[in-house]
């Protein structure tokens, strides 16, 4: 879920876009329409951050939203939603915005202490050293692990489990300049260390409130050069040695971490999704197989936009052709072991992750595992564990990632649905196909997805089961480019791009999510049922669909991305993508799937300029509410920012929020 306005990669899941269609440029338009903060740069950091204080609490005090009851039909631009049991809000103010009843405070920033002895953040003396010490940027998913040990259902206290996705050089560095970068080693090593994810323990002081504890042993930094084991089928293949490691098994780092899930046995599953951006070079490799591969994963042809290769081998193609084969996997680690050594479980795929939703086990049988490859026109997977689940084993748990089979989704049009095997040796899985083993049928899993027939989707996100009805939703964020059935260019594409059943609209610019049923309700089964949900978009768009739900009391949503489930079975949406869709921040919304009220998308918070909502996560009890509001001020710069926020002073920062009642005591979503 990095973000689908990233001005430093193509749109997540997209080949570039034109300069003029850029996020970026059209958040500038808008800021020039609006003649906020266009000044010139400073002259360095420091001046910088004394020049625009008093400008950001003007920004502050001016985008404070006046909420306007009643619902514009047709309106682009909605306001304060009627009729529904939580009040909707959705502005462009630069400030997080909740409903009456309730408070949103910030809990981690980027840069804030970490490790015991971290030193504080200094934006103008930035360095490595520190930032492995200290939150790193970007937070995507967030896990909530109970202490003192998972399933004791605490919500008082625990680990926050945070990924960093990726770094905006621009948004930490005075004077970066994205049109023509010229990065230093010191800038790079920053942003490697600003990568991973974070083991943070906090607890709820006498007033309800959550802090942060400093001196927990249990605080953790990974990042872009922590060491880590490759296990699973591939481990040890051909195609993962590389001129630092001879065996294929060890490897130095995680990159762009995006979603993630949690084991009932209490790991965490951190998932690698867009590592194809670090990698430079592919046009100049000699031609072959594994030439050929990387194209099927969209290398950058020549030089990265990040130039890390300008100061490490293993980023550049040419030089370590397979560096790159050793990321886009899963990453499990265990966040109650300081110590332990994150493993890349390689049984589970190698593709750009979305997410890994873990189906509550039953004892004596498998583990399941959803995830998504978001891009566009890619595939929907699950994993089920050659060995069973036993609530009382935690170390012979820990080894059930390594084995089992990985299917692929297709998705019949008479709402009916497969999944489909991805074992070497079955079908045209084999020799003659590209493929020497399973190992490779792992490394290479958007291949041989190909060959099985599997059903393109529109950037399939998070993939979520749902605790009450024991339901599969699995969200497609958006496709821009599909096209409309039996169109002359789709019969000409490699992989099949006219819309299909599962995704009906071509141009998909809002996304939509689809309600699955496995087979007699077992997730290990190889036969579903499936229907769309949501058609998201504006109420007016007569393309949308809220699940049957009147579209005259339903807030306008684009651009779903992570979702979850609160205890009453009710969906939650956090959204990437609205700015350019709706004209809005982005936001999280709620919407029940069963009953009278099913489809009825009500917006619950709204986020600040150029930022996405991502990492939705309640407590146990579902009195709080965590959510990871990443690239805040994003389409801006250091020197120009667009949103002052966390601090109201510049650099803006990725931040993790908490949303509470006012009343701690309750319920997210029923005060």
């Amino acid at each position: 879920m990095s973000s689908a306005n990233d001005p430093i990669q193509p749109q997540e899941g997209e080949t570039p876009v034109s300069e003029e269609n850029s996020f970026a440029s059209v958040m500038t338009r808008r800021l020039n329409r609006r003649t906020l903060l266009r000044g010139a740069a400073a002259a360095s950091a420091v001046a910088v951050t004394a020049s625009v204080a008093s400008k950001a609490e003007a920004v502050k005090a001016a985008t404070a939203p006046a909420p306007v009851a009643g619902f514009q039909a047709g309106s682009l631009r909605p306001v304060l939603q009627t009729g529904s049991d939580i009040s909707f809000l959705s502005v462009t103010n630069d400030a997080p915005m909740v409903p009456p009843g309730y408070t949103v405070d910030v809990l981690l920033r980027w840069g804030d202490p970490v490790v015991e002895g971290a030193p504080a953040f200094n934006p103008n003396q930035l360095t490595a050293s520190a930032q492995a010490q200290q939150f790193g940027y970007n937070c995507d998913f967030i896990g909530f692990m109970p202490m003192p040990e998972y399933g004791s259902g605490a919500s008082d206290r625990g680990l926050l489990v945070v990924n960093h996705e990726y770094t905006n050089p621009e948004l930490m560095f005075a004077g970066y300049d994205l049109e023509a970068p010229e990065p230093t080693k010191a800038q790079v090593d920053v942003e490697l260390e600003a990568h991973g994810l974070s083991v943070v323990e906090i607890q709820k002081n006498e007033q309800g409130k959550w802090t942060v504890v400093a001196d927990s042993p249990l605080n953790r930094r990974l990042t872009g050069t922590s060491p880590m084991t490759i296990t699973g089928p591939a481990a040890g293949n051909d195609l993962l040695k590389t001129s630092a490691d001879k065996t294929g098994t060890e490897v130095f780092g995680t990159l762009n971490n995006c979603s993630g899930g949690k084991t009932p046995w209490g790991t965490v599953l951190t998932a690698e999704e867009n590592f194809h951006q670090y990698f430079a070079n592919q046009d100049l490799m000699e031609d072959g197989d594994v030439k050929d591969v990387h194209g099927r994963y969209v290398f950058p042809k020549e030089a990265t936009e990040r130039l890390w290769e300008n100061f490490y081998d293993r980023f550049d193609l040419t030089k370590e052709p397979n560096e790159s084969f050793r990321f886009g996997w899963m990453v499990e680690f265990d966040p109650y072991d300081p110590e332990s050594v994150p493993m890349k479980r390689t049984a589970l795929g190698r593709f750009k992750h979305e997410a890994a939703t873990v189906v509550p086990p039953t004892a004596g049988k498998p583990v399941v595992i959803y995830s998504g490859d978001d891009e566009r026109f890619e595939y929907v997977y699950k994993f089920v564990s050659s060995g069973n689940y036993e609530p009382d084993d935690r170390e012979a748990n820990m080894q059930l990632l390594d084995e089992g089979t990985l299917y692929v989704a297709k998705f019949n049009d008479d709402g009916t649905g497969e999944w489909l095997p991805l074992t070497f040796g079955e079908g045209p899985l084999t020799a003659a196909n590209g493929f020497k083993n399973q190992g490779e049928v792992l490394i290479k899993t958007r291949l041989a997805a190909d060959l099985l027939g599997a059903t393109t989707m529109d950037r399939p996100e998070d993939i979520e089961t749902n605790p009450v009805n024991n339901k599969v939703y699995m969200v497609m964020t958006k496709n821009d480019r599909r096209l409309e059935e039996g169109s002359a260019e789709a019969a000409e594409k490699p992989v099949t791009q006219e819309v299909n059943a599962a995704n009906p609209r071509p141009v998909n610019q809002d996304g939509h999510i689809i309600e699955v049923t496995e087979t007699n309700d077992d997730h290990a089964s190889t036969t579903f049922t499936w229907e769309i949900f949501l058609l998201c978009g504006h109420p007016s768009d007569e393309t949308t669909f809220f699940g049957g739900f009147d579209k005259a009391v339903v807030s306008p949503i684009s651009s779903p991305d992570n979702i979850v489930f609160d205890l009453d079975g009710n969906l939650w949406i956090a959204t990437d993508g609205q700015p350019s869709a709706l004209g809005v921040n982005d936001g999280f919304f709620l919407c029940p799937v069963d009953g009278p009220k099913r489809g009825q998308v009500t917006q619950f918070f709204s986020s600040v300029p150029g930022s996405e909502v991502c990492g939705p996560e309640f407590t146990p009890d579902n009195t709080t509410l965590f959510l990871a509001i990443q690239h805040p001020g994003e389409g801006g710069s250091f020197d120009r920012p667009m949103s002052y926020w966390p601090d109201y002073k510049v650099p803006t920062r990725p931040s993790v929020v908490v949303v509470q009642a006012e009343d701690p005591t309750k319920r997210i979503g029923l005060v």
